[in-house]
């Protein structure tokens, strides 16, 4: 039994899991998460980020956006510059999925835009052994910062006694509404506008 109750080790640990978001970029080098699939059927797309005011926002299309389709959708928001230099704009694919952390304890969107997590995520899928993706934990890791980061997805047998807490909350989180495509109207998938 470890010295801090399961709540303190969460709080102290998941930085990665701000609000509804499991934001893997957040891991810290060395550190992972644990968790489980809600859905075998993600969210695709294609995300840019916009600036204004300060503000920084993203904007999904369900489709791959022209520059004049980014342009338009922006409306007052600035492009934010992308990794070509001034002028250029990253427009990456990503697939979103409602996922339970077990560090948080609850319901969190998993949106993925790292081609590496992705790919892995993909070939784990293909494997007969992994046939069905809702019954199995997946451990993602980081290792790095910055362009030299590298994750680590593996999947991992249930976690014990833990099916009951999955179940209950992602049936509070549908009964509240939950819809992940309010993602690509800038909408927050655990509350209807």
């Amino acid at each position: 039994m470890g010295f801090l109750s399961k709540q303190a080790s969460a709080s102290i640990s998941s930085s990665a899991s701000g609000g509804g978001y499991l934001q893997v970029s957040k891991l810290p080098d060395g550190g992972s998460v644990r968790f489980a699939l809600l859905s075998d059927q993600p969210l695709e797309g294609y995300e840019t980020w916009g600036q204004c005011d300060g503000q920084s926002k993203p904007f999904r299309f369900d489709y791959q956006p022209t520059p004049e389709d980014v342009a338009a959708e922006l409306g007052d928001f600035e492009p934010r510059e992308g990794r070509g230099g001034p002028g250029t704009v990253d427009i990456k694919f990503f697939v979103a999925m409602p996922v339970y952390v077990f560090d948080a304890g609850k319901v969190q969107v998993l949106q993925l835009t790292q081609k590496s997590i992705i790919k892995e995520l993909d070939t784990i899928s293909q494997m007969e052994d992994y046939e069905n993706l809702l019954e199995w934990d997946f451990i993602l890791s980081k290792k790095g910062s910055g362009l030299t980061t590298e994750y680590t997805l593996r999947p991992a047998p249930r976690k014990k006694g833990s099916q009951e807490h999955i179940d209950a909350a992602w049936l509070e989180a549908t009964a509240e509404g939950f819809d992940i495509s309010r993602l690509l109207t800038g909408g927050n998938p655990f509350k209807a506008a």
